[in-house]
């Protein structure tokens, strides 16, 4: 089997959000015109968050690929930036959210249909269109965490953002419920206000769960990979012979020891599948 380049997949993922979107939005659904439009559906702001992460995650890798060999300081600065930012993204949106989404989705649907999903959008939404939305999501994203290692912020600070975002959300379906005098959703229609309470808390809370079973999970493949392989090195010294020993003639100039260590995750952290 051939390998894949993980800069590759990116690029073909981005693609494949971008004909997603494209499809979802030129489908003429009742709901699409009301106030939010599709901007209310957490599916829908799940694939806007899935296509800027995946977006961040190319423009990296051409930021990488122009900046390598150089010694400029600030592009060296400019690639960190973009490199914390999508960790930063991974950890408290694309996985958390993605997971989400995904699980609560087909728990429901197999549950009863009608709560999420009623049988009336599939004379809109195609078969394959809906798994785009609410199934795929999932396996890209595994991809994802499976060719490049992330930093993970700590852990109150990336719950803490996490649960922001469920907060925010719930606020944004009641906003909408008091506009319109409608739920998004079907399931909210059914159930009384202690009842409404309890499942927008346990949203918030799933979603920290999803954070911190990212976070292990991504510890555990990475940890596992660099197991008996990786030296441990206890200082910039040890790090310089390994990048001197792979990199002969090609070393760019290192002015720090954090710099080092950045540039050593750079190009030891993605992969292929």
């Amino acid at each position: 089997m051939a390998l894949i380049p993980s800069q590759v997949l990116r690029v073909a993922i981005l693609l494949s959000y971008f004909s997603i979107l494209c499809h979802y939005k030129a489908v003429d659904m009742p709901a699409h015109q009301t106030y939010g439009g599709s901007w209310k559906f957490l599916p829908f702001i799940d694939l806007v968050i899935q296509a800027v992460f995946f977006g961040v995650c190319v423009l990296t890798d051409l930021s990488s690929l122009l900046t390598r060999g150089g010694d400029s300081r600030e592009q060296e600065r400019q690639l960190r930036k973009l490199i914390g930012l999508r960790d930063w993204m991974m950890a408290v949106l694309a996985f958390p959210v993605g997971v989400f989404v995904v699980t609560m989705f087909w728990a429901l649907y197999l549950y009863d249909r009608d709560l999420v999903y009623p049988r009336l959008l599939d004379n809109f939404i195609p078969q394959w269109l809906n798994h785009g939305m609410h199934t795929t999501v999932l396996p890209f994203i595994i991809i994802e965490m499976r060719t490049t290692r992330h930093w993970y912020p700590s852990r109150p600070c990336g719950v803490a953002a996490v649960c922001c975002f469920g907060v925010g959300y719930v606020l944004w379906m009641c906003w909408v419920h008091q506009v319109t005098g409608v739920w998004v959703y079907p399931l909210l229609e059914r159930i009384g206000p202690l009842a409404r309470v309890l499942f927008f808390s346990g949203l918030t809370v799933l979603l920290s769960v999803y954070y911190v079973l990212g976070e292990i999970l991504n510890n555990y493949i990475w940890d596992q990979r660099y197991t008996g392989t990786t030296p441990k090195m206890h200082n910039s010294s040890s790090l310089y012979f390994i990048w001197d020993q792979r990199y002969t003639g090609t070393t760019p100039k290192i002015h720090n020891s954090s710099s080092l260590y950045f540039i050593w995750d750079q190009r030891y952290t993605d992969t292929h599948i």
